[in-house]
């Protein structure tokens, strides 16, 4: 448990208008630490879930002095409440600012960096990392070990894990007269957008005549293969071990559970959910649940 003290004035003048109401005293109270329930104390921040149905037995009992609460929590005496439309999301914003030790900006000595690339301000490459003719936007924090090769662009404020390879050839052939495999020209980009976050030893390929795309705000686990001609959208969850082959478009708000495989040239609609180890060999409509080998539609 990370200990550290922050007044609730501070807590207050960081969230600013997402503050709806404060119950109780705030006049030199703190909290020090974030703690799973079963650790929860009297100086930590806890928070209720607005749709547990007995959230104000919760709040009175819990063993914390401040408390993280959505607007039909009713004031307690000798507990100090802090209203929010989402609790969670408070909780999770205070526990980033606050308690979440920031990486330096700054570059290692042992990175290499093509005298061409372009760098934004205030990012972070870790060592032994290799960077190509690419453009990096400001705030990214690329960790050790990382290969990014030529002609990828990436957005501001992403963050990619040690091991990741971004926008390698993707594993294109054809065959010649004598249908020996040979390989296709793979020379388009590798583009992702803002916020984007790429796991460690996960490999996302270059397009080959077109691009490879990575919407803003998409996540994407440990040890997943992205291959060439993608098309993700934005707030995409990719969780680990997913293996997605080439030339898939893939649409906002889309989740994507573990080790599962999408075939290529498969359309995922807008806000669908794929189903822990699923095989996608066919369109999946958007809003649907999907699971199995092959997918199928997951009926209630």
């Amino acid at each position: 448990m990370k200990i550290k003290k922050i007044y609730v004035n501070a807590i207050l003048q960081f969230l600013e208008d997402k503050v709806l109401l404060v119950h109780g005293s705030i006049d030199g109270i703190y909290i020090d630490n974030l703690a799973e329930v079963e650790r929860v104390n009297e100086t930590t921040l806890d928070w209720i879930k607005p749709s547990k149905p007995n959230k104000q037995e919760i709040a009175e009992s819990s063993k914390a002095r401040v408390l993280l609460v959505d607007s039909s929590v009713l004031p307690i005496e000798g507990k100090t409440l802090i209203v929010v439309k989402s609790p969670k999301v408070a909780l999770a914003e205070i526990g980033n600012h606050f308690f979440v030790e920031k990486v330096a900006p700054g570059i290692h000595p042992t990175a290499t960096i093509h005298p061409e690339a372009k760098i934004g301000d205030n990012c972070h490459i870790g060592p032994y990392t290799v960077i190509g003719k690419t453009s990096i936007g400001e705030n990214c924090i690329i960790d050790a070990h990382v290969r990014i090769y030529d002609d990828v662009v990436m957005g501001h404020d992403c963050v990619v894990k040690s091991g990741a390879v971004l926008g390698g050839a993707g594993f294109g052939y054809e065959r010649d007269v004598d249908g020996d495999r040979f390989r296709f020209p793979q020379i388009g980009q590798l583009i992702m957008g803002d916020f984007v976050e790429v796991g460690s030893n996960t490999c996302i390929d270059r397009g080959a005549l077109a691009d490879t795309v990575i919407g803003d705000y998409t996540k994407i686990n440990n040890l997943c293969h992205i291959a060439h001609n993608n098309k993700i959208g934005r707030n995409v969850m990719i969780t680990g071990c997913v293996n997605i082959s080439g030339s898939n478009v893939i649409d906002d708000n889309v989740w994507i559970a573990p080790n599962a495989s999408v075939r290529g040239w498969v359309h995922i609609g807008e806000g669908a959910t794929v189903g822990m180890a699923a095989v996608v060999v066919k369109d999946i409509p958007a809003h649907e649940t999907w699971v199995g080998n092959p997918a199928r539609k997951l009926e209630k």
